[in-house]
C-alpha cells in the first residue's frame, strides 16, 4: 500500500464534494453544512490553503495507491494545533497509519509541544483517544456546538509510541 500526503488543492473538487457529502462521513462532522457544493468546496480549499500561509501547517490530502482517500492533518483551533482526520468509508482501515504519521510529523519535524483533538459532547466514548495518551482538557464551543477537547502532549506521545 502506497500512502501519500499531498497538497489539499490537488484533489479533484468532485472527489472532495463527494467525500464531504457522504452520509457516513457527515455523521462524524457536526460542523458540516447541509449543502457542500462546488462553491463551498472552493471556499473550503481557500481557507485551508490560508492556514499553510499563516501558520506553516494545515491539512493534507491523503492518497492511497493514487486514489483520494480523505484529508486531514493539523489546523489551529482555539490556541492548539488540532488533529483532523476525514476519510472516505472505503479507507477507514488506514486511519491509524495516517494518525501515526501526522503525530510523528507534529512532534518531530514541526517540534510541537502538544496537539488537540475535538469530539462533540454528544459522543459518549473517548476511549480510543485516551489509549493514545490524550487527556481531557476542557470544552470549547465552535459555531454554537460544544466539543470536549483532548490534549496529547509530547511526553505522553513519546511514552505511548514505544508500546
Amino acid at each position: 500500500m502506497n500512502i501519500e500526503f499531498r497538497e489539499l488543492g490537488t484533489v479533484e473538487i468532485s472527489d472532495l464534494v463527494e467525500l464531504m457529502n457522504n452520509p457516513l462521513v457527515r455523521r462524524h462532522m457536526p460542523l458540516s453544512n447541509d449543502n457542500f457544493g462546488v462553491r463551498e468546496c472552493e471556499s473550503f480549499l481557500s481557507t485551508k490553503k490560508a492556514l499553510w500561509t499563516e501558520y506553516g501547517y494545515g491539512p493534507w490530502a491523503f492518497f492511497i495507491d493514487d486514489e483520494f482517500a480523505g484529508w486531514g492533518g493539523l489546523q489551529p483551533e482555539d490556541g492548539y494545533p488540532d488533529l483532523a482526520l476525514v476519510l472516505h468509508p472505503n479507507h477507514w482501515g488506514v486511519g491509524n497509519i495516517l494518525y501515526k504519521e501526522i503525530v510523528q510529523r507534529a512532534f518531530g519535524e514541526m517540534k510541537l509541544k502538544a496537539i488537540s483533538a475535538l469530539l462533540p459532547v454528544t459522543r459518549k466514548s473517548a476511549n480510543s483517544l485516551l489509549r493514545l495518551g490524550f487527556r481531557q482538557h476542557g470544552t470549547i464551543t465552535l459555531e454554537n456546538k460544544q466539543f470536549n477537547r483532548y490534549l496529547l502532549e509530547k511526553p505522553a506521545y513519546s511514552r505511548n509510541s514505544k508500546n
